[in-house]
């Protein structure tokens, strides 16, 4: 898999279903900012995860996904960097070791390197099914056009619908679809940066 450059990476957005909400189904949110401007704490944490290999544009370390759906992921997610040069990443965690996922996202991101050099156009779509957490990691470079805002959309709906109830196929199929149709609107790479609407 073509993964080079380190990227600087957005702690955009986070929402997580917490595992004692299961009938209320709250959902809680965050948002960070660019990983280059993280506060040394959160940087020291996130150094210390173990990521796993990166093994593809797919790594489904919680084996959730289906072989005709990390097949189908791979296949969008070239065909993305194809058209965009986008590079895109969907991971499955069995357990975040104790850590926030905002802190798995950035060790991904950055161990991975995610995104090409020069244009930290990196996006990471990090779904762990156990602790029932969901995040969409976005390089600095595509801030402008993955805003937080879409993101937030994204996690909304279709992906937390899905997978609270545990569709996870049709949750990664559904999370990438929408994520790779707003890259795919404005091919200019980096993207112009848009301040935060408050």
């Amino acid at each position: 898999m073509p993964v080079r450059g380190a990227a600087c990476l957005a702690l955009l957005i986070a929402f997580a279903a917490a595992p004692a909400a299961a009938k209320g189904g709250a959902v809680t949110s965050s948002v960070g900012r660019c990983g280059a401007h993280e506060q040394p704490a959160a940087a020291g944490s996130a150094a210390a995860i173990p990521i796993p290999r990166l093994s593809g544009r797919v790594v489904d370390e919680a084996h959730i996904l289906s072989p005709a759906t990390r097949d189908a992921l791979t296949r969008r997610s070239a065909a993305l960097e194809r058209r965009t040069r986008d590079q895109l990443v969907v991971v499955t965690l069995p357990d975040l070791k104790g850590r926030a996922i905002e802190a798995w996202g950035l060790a991904l991101g950055n161990g991975w390197h995610i995104g090409q050099k020069g244009l930290n156009n990196g996006v990471l779509l990090v779904v762990a099914p156990n602790q029932r957490r969901v995040r969409i990691e976005v390089g600095c470079g595509l801030e402008g056009l993955l805003t937080d805002a879409r993101s937030a959309a994204i996690i909304r709906d279709p992906l937390l619908p899905l997978l609270k109830a545990k569709r996870y196929d049709a949750a990664a199929e559904a999370g990438v679809a929408r994520i790779t149709a707003i890259l795919e609107r404005d091919t200019r790479r980096p993207q112009p940066h848009r301040e935060p609407q408050r």
